[in-house]
């Protein structure tokens, strides 16, 4: 499912026009991605955390050059989904 999809989706369910849900949805993902810029985890009960995962400094092999790179520490954004969701896709087969 895409972004306007969802807007779509909204705007149908919901009655509101489709401008002012794009609206929301922007800002809600522009809020979220501020979260985890600043390191701030995203709760959404029911659906799932938005949090930043710390992954440490690895080495990797470039194999056609058979040479050995160092990758450092960095962080990334990760979702991890409620109990509720996940239990919820388990049973949707």
């Amino acid at each position: 499912m895409t972004k306007a999809e969802i807007v779509s989706e909204v705007a149908k369910t919901t009655g509101v026009e489709k401008a002012a849900v794009q609206a929301v949805v922007e800002a809600f993902m522009e809020s979220v991605k501020g979260s985890i810029v600043a390191g701030e985890p995203v709760y959404l009960r029911g659906f799932g955390s938005f949090i930043v995962k710390h992954r440490a400094t690895k080495a990797a092999r470039n194999i056609t050059k058979k040479t050995t790179i160092t990758i450092p520490e960095h962080n990334i954004p990760a979702f991890k989904p409620a109990k509720v969701f996940v239990a919820a896709v388990k049973e949707a087969k």
